[in-house]
Order: C-alpha cells, then sequence, then structure tokens
C-alpha cells in the first residue's frame, strides 16, 4: 500500500485479525481456538468496525442535517425525553446529564436558543431557576432524522430472540469492562 491512497476495505480490516498482528500469539491468546473459530473472531470484529464507521457517519450526518455539533444534540435528546417524561429540564440538569460546567451549559444554552432550537421559560415550582424546552420544529427535525434511525436499530434488536440478545448482551457488557481510559486502569 503507497501513503498517496486509502487502504482498501480489506486491507483495514487486516488490521483486526491477530493472525496479523500478532503471529506469535505474544499479546493475543487464540491457541484454544480453531482457526474457524479465529476467523469468526475477526469477522465479528469486522462486523463491529463496520458499524461503529457507519454509527459515526449517521451521527455526523445528522449533526450536519441539524447543524449542531455532538453536545448539542445529546442535549437535544435529553431534552426530548424530558418532554416525553413530563419532566422539568433545567440549566442544572442538563449540565449533570451532559457532564459539563455550568458555564458551558450557558454557552449551549446560548447557541441552541439563537439557533431556535430551545426556549426558555420561567421554571413552574422554581423562581430561581428557568425551564428549558425543544421547540416544537426541532423535536420534529430529531424525530425524523435521529428518532427514525433509533427505531430501526430497535427493530433489529427486537428481531432477535430473548436468548440471542442476553448473548449480545453480556457481550457488550464484558467489551466495556475492557476499556481501558487513558490514566486509569480497566473498568
Amino acid at each position: 500500500m503507497t501513503a498517496d491512497r486509502e487502504p482498501t476495505r480489506e486491507e483495514r480490516f487486516t488490521m483486526l485479525d491477530p493472525r496479523i498482528l500478532d503471529p506469535e500469539s505474544e499479546i493475543v491468546a487464540r491457541d484454544h481456538l480453531s482457526g474457524n473459530d479465529v476467523a469468526q473472531v475477526v469477522e465479528l470484529l469486522e462486523a463491529m468496525h463496520r458499524w461503529r464507521e457507519t454509527e459515526r457517519a449517521m451521527s455526523e450526518a445528522s449533526q450536519r442535517y441539524m447543524k449542531l455539533g455532538d453536545t448539542d444534540m445529546r442535549a437535544l435528546r435529553f431534552l426530548v425525553a424530558c418532554r416525553t417524561q413530563d419532566t422539568v429540564a433545567t440549566p442544572s440538569s442538563i449540565a449533570q446529564h451532559l457532564g459539563i460546567s455550568t458555564a458551558s451549559t450557558t454557552k449551549l444554552l446560548d447557541r441552541l436558543a439563537k439557533g431556535g432550537h430551545v426556549t426558555r421559560h420561567p421554571h413552574p415550582n422554581d423562581r430561581r431557576s428557568l425551564a428549558i424546552e425543544i421547540t416544537e420544529e426541532t423535536r420534529i427535525s430529531a424525530r425524523e432524522s435521529v428518532g427514525r434511525t433509533h427505531a430501526r436499530r430497535f427493530d433489529v434488536a427486537a428481531s432477535l430472540s430473548p436468548a440471542e440478545r442476553d448473548v449480545v448482551i453480556r457481550f457488550f457488557t464484558q467489551l466495556v469492562e475492557t476499556a481501558e481510559m487513558p490514566g486509569h486502569p480497566p473498568a
């Protein structure tokens, strides 16, 4: 492969194959697996990679469509959920949900309000706070872009048997437990 072209799909996925990356099994133990088992595990890793790339592309497309960033989209999803659950969203609940500072939340809300995505009202029960609501136009746009995609994902998960869903849940839960954050031991 030369430096002036993108790697092919096969070349990219080769990077997930321990038979290529770790031929001596110094890091990835696989002596207990048959060749077919290793090939199937690599196929699973490749499918996960394709899903991550597809999900990233869909997220970026939704952000471009809505003309918003990732944190903005997460805030709007939170506001949709609050509305659906008849819960009053406040700047502090948004900050807590997003894990950002109150100053960042103020900037976020200013940006969303300027874009016509949210409105601010006096809180119905706490005169010291504000109630934040998603506008109807933005709610409909989010529903059409993100909501329909989520519905298709839900249908795929629902098509699995309960036993298959248990396997997938266990698989993803165990994957989360392998994650190492920089400067932190595995979960």
